[in-house]
């Protein structure tokens, strides 16, 4: 076939949208390519409204003639499988969809007893996302990344982060943090997971975790064949002079508010625990899961700060903006750095890039901090009238920080309450399901109510399927 466009001009195939199309064979080039595209729109590959590469385009990427292009299109438009119009193209026909054979009804999964209302601990308002200043943020960051932002960069993550992070955690948490022995990655447990791994190789075999945790936690542990070991905790914390008769290598708490009891770790803890890792060895893992919400007094500051040598801090994003970032971060030890790196294998487990970079860009701009400033309100508005809705009729503790309260229930009523939840479309978890299974610790009937979940349109209607559930 002689064509000018068998051999398009270089850049020729970029003029409009990809098209994945192969002329029918046996009919001809026109009428081939003109009942690919009947099947295509038949089959529901190209749904109505999809605007179609120009025939120019089209013809560049198929090698053939212009003409033959156009006259398959006209043919289309005059089928009514496809429209032209001057100045939107040409576009696939708005159409009913084909009907599905009887036989082989496509329905959705029906969702068995999905609850109206949460108040399931864990989550931040996904509403209160700051979108207008991270999209600002993400155009800044773009427009000024590197190109060498787009290769695969160092194992440690952006080095724009690291340093916005090592001064935002200096100053708003107390956390010595050199940005080379900051380790990127994906959310708190990616970190825990790593950390795991290097604790496995250092021959570590037991791990003491907090009698009250989460158990996704202690399983990933368990998965890594480390053996986790329950540490009391009371209203104080962490029974931290404890951790001498456990004989475990490492430990795992949250310090600045004990999930879920709420507990903030007295100073006299602190420094219990300090001491026992100098003195056996032991590192202490730290997860300052919600640490910049603190709403009655001034932030407790991270424990890392005490000894950055013996304590690995982990923050994340997750509560401060959103879990579906999967932004997270490691402060190491010296002598862990290159022992993470190496767990962390060849395989590339941090955010991307730009998502990096734009936090990166939101932190020294401000705008994390007037975020979190004002979601610190916001919260503590909602924990005031989370507190007012229960009306004294249990007792409330743990809500000096956080995302969650807990709600103390007469003894043995747990259950029956989680159910009466249930019954007014309310998911709520209970103290029981965080309890270690090998702890001695008393059993506690409590609601781990998490305020930070429910959006603003929902949150007036939660309170009161709360309180119908309560005693």
């Amino acid at each position: 076939m002689t064509d000018s466009w068998a051999n398009p001009p270089a850049g020729a195939t970029g003029l409009g949208a990809d098209l994945h199309v192969e002329p029918a064979a046996g009919r001809g080039l026109r009428a081939g390519l003109a009942e690919a595209l009947r099947e295509a729109v038949r089959g529901g590959r190209l749904a109505p409204g999809t605007r179609l590469p120009s025939s120019r385009s089209l013809a560049a990427d198929l090698g053939i003639a212009r003409n033959t292009v156009a006259d398959a299109y006209a043919e289309l438009v005059a089928e009514g499988w496809l429209t032209a119009r001057q100045g939107s193209g040409t576009r696939v026909a708005p159409r009913a969809r084909p009907r599905r054979p009887a036989a082989a009804p496509v329905r959705r999964p029906a969702r068995q007893g999905a609850a109206q209302y949460s108040l399931l601990p864990g989550s931040p308002d996904l509403g209160g996302f700051p979108r207008a200043a991270w999209l600002s943020a993400a155009r800044k960051a773009l427009a000024e990344a590197p190109n060498e932002a787009f290769g695969y960069g160092d194992p440690r993550g952006r080095v724009e982060l690291r340093e916005a992070l090592a001064g935002y955690l200096a100053r708003a948490r107390g956390v010595y943090a050199d940005p080379e022995r900051i380790v990127l990655c994906a959310g708190f447990v990616h970190g825990l997971m790593l950390m795991a791994r290097v604790l496995r190789a250092r021959r570590v075999r037991e791990v003491a975790v907090e009698a009250y945790s989460l158990h996704i936690h202690r399983d990933l542990l368990t998965a890594e064949s480390l053996r986790t070991r329950p540490l009391t905790v009371d209203g104080a914390g962490a029974r931290t002079p404890d951790l001498y008769a456990l004989g475990a290598g490492a430990v795992l708490l949250t310090p600045a508010h004990q999930f879920p009891t709420g507990a903030a770790l007295t100073p006299e803890r602190r420094a219990a625990v300090v001491d026992w890792a100098r003195s056996s060895g032991g590192l202490v893992l730290e997860d300052d899961y919600d640490g910049e919400f603190r709403y009655d007094r001034q932030p407790v500051g991270a424990l890392q700060g005490l000894d950055p040598d013996r304590v690995v801090y982990l923050g994340t994003a997750s509560k401060s903006l959103a879990p579906g970032l999967r932004l997270g971060w490691m402060v190491l030890p010296p002598a862990l750095l290159d022992e993470v790196l190496a767990a962390r294998g060849g395989i590339d487990w941090t955010c991307g890039a730009l998502d990096q970079l734009t936090l990166a860009q939101f932190i020294t701009s401000g705008g994390y901090d007037r975020h979190v400033r004002g979601m610190r309100l916001r919260y503590r508005r909602r924990r005031d009238q989370l507190v007012a809705a229960v009306g004294g009729r249990v007792g409330v503790s743990g809500i000096a920080a956080g995302l969650h309260a807990v709600l103390d229930l007469p003894s043995g009523t747990e259950r029956s309450v989680l159910q009466a939840a249930a019954w007014h479309s309310l998911a709520l978890d209970g103290m029981a399901q965080f309890r270690h299974p090998e702890t001695e610790m008393p059993e506690r009937d409590a609601l781990v109510v998490g305020y930070g979940t429910p959006p603003d349109s929902a949150w007036t209607p939660t309170l009161a399927a709360l309180s119908a559930a309560l005693p």
